[in-house]
């Protein structure tokens, strides 16, 4: 039984961290009420979130794990990556490697859980690359105790993205799949999918003016005070511009369809340069399809590691011409879609460091100002650059 095993907390990980942390929660989705609460809570002070991960403690783990058959536990194990506010463990007991994950009914709604784990389940139909949903002994995939949800994976042994243009094509290869099982879901408006996206949204203008005016005496900051403001202004300005391009260009006027809202390498693992497994569904949404694509060229392509300041201005061509090479070898965009790429691309840059620096003060291990500087040259770089883009997304 549960209750009689010791459950010993291990220091190391089960896998690395991805670069930037997960933020789950979108910024498109609060509102300037959540940020001015802040504000006055601090008594004129800007009251950043706390960066410390939540944990599980013994007895809980306990409590949780009585409701899986796992056999006799072996250890369990810190797992700290995405979300902090979801804390997860990896598991090692008699039938095998599992991953455990928590999260606060306040954040993440049951009914949206539910549909993601029929998404999930519909994908694993078809073979797709995924951790399995393990369900507890009344045949559940969602435990819901008190205020918490909790999810049970099986451990899929992989390996991070390692910068290769051939994981880049399996990449968009496997986001074209994951679009095409998707696709013929019935009545998707009456689905209950979260709604918006990074493409003209009111919640990154909103955390960029909270930037500007609300976290001069954030630690990351400081000194920088006289060139923040003009900084998330020139930001605001070229998040504008890039959106009104977007929308002229016609990417309002797709078909909706459920998008995964989060491919980025950080969610996928790689087995000898191919997909092996792609996690994280707690962010589907509502879209359209080639808001998906232009984030994972944006993510497989970008050239980062180290000091921000020291990201090249431009991107990989090499993956992003091969992100999208595999994408279009199982569905191909129209012409259209391919001209939206650019201003997707650079909205959803800014939209990528925005709630983190509005939450927290800094990107993962990176001071804000730092980052947004890196964010405004590699703005300048694709306005200047937009043709080679093109050129390179033009299809076979």
């Amino acid at each position: 039984m549960i209750g009689k095993v010791r459950v010993r907390l291990q220091k190391r990980t089960l896998a690395s961290t991805r670069q930037i942390d997960e933020f789950d929660d979108l910024l498109y989705e609060t509102t300037i009420s959540s940020v001015r609460r802040r504000w006055r809570a601090g008594q004129g002070t800007f009251v950043l979130q706390s960066r410390e991960r939540a944990t599980f403690d013994a007895a809980e783990l306990a409590v949780v794990l009585s409701h899986f058959d796992l056999g006799v536990l072996e250890s369990i194990t810190d797992f700290p990556r995405g979300s902090r506010k979801s804390p997860k463990v990896g598991i090692v007991c008699e039938r095998g490697k599992f991953l455990l994950k928590r999260r606060s009914t306040t954040r993440a709604h049951p009914e949206r859980v539910h549909l993601a784990h029929r998404v999930q389940a519909l994908l694993t139909a078809t073979r797709f690359p995924l951790p399995r949903l393990i369900s507890a002994r009344d045949g559940a995939t969602m435990l819901h105790l008190r205020d918490h949800l909790y999810e049970l994976f099986e451990f899929v042994a992989g390996h991070p993205f390692e910068h290769s243009v051939e994981e880049s094509r399996d990449g968009g290869e496997t986001l074209a799949w994951f679009h095409q099982v998707t696709s013929p879901i019935p009545k998707l408006e009456e689905l209950p999918l979260a709604r918006g996206d990074y493409h003209d949204a009111t919640g990154i203008r909103t955390g960029l003016c909270a930037i500007g005016g609300m976290l001069k005496s954030h630690d990351s900051f400081v000194g920088q005070e006289a060139e923040l403001g003009p900084l998330t202004s020139e930001l605001l300005a070229s998040y504008d511009k890039w959106s009104e391009l977007a929308t002229q260009r016609g990417v309002t006027q797709y078909p909706p369809h459920l998008i995964h809202a989060d491919w980025h390498p950080g969610n996928i693992l790689f087995r000898q340069r191919k997909v092996v497994a792609v996690v994280d569904y707690d962010s589907l949404r509502l879209s359209k399809r080639i808001i998906d694509v232009a984030n994972g060229a944006l993510q497989f392509s970008i050239m980062a590691g180290g000091d921000p300041v020291t990201w090249p201005d431009h991107p990989d061509e090499g993956r992003y011409r091969a992100f999208l090479e595999g994408y279009e070898a199982r569905w191909p965009l129209t012409p259209e879609e391919r001209n939206c790429l650019p201003p997707l691309m650079a909205e959803a840059l800014i939209s990528e460091c925005v709630p983190p620096i509005a939450e927290t003060g800094s990107v993962g291990p990176w001071a804000g100002f730092r980052v947004l500087q890196m964010v405004r040259r590699k703005l300048t770089w694709l306005a200047e650059n937009e043709h080679m883009l093109l050129r390179d997304s033009s299809g076979p």
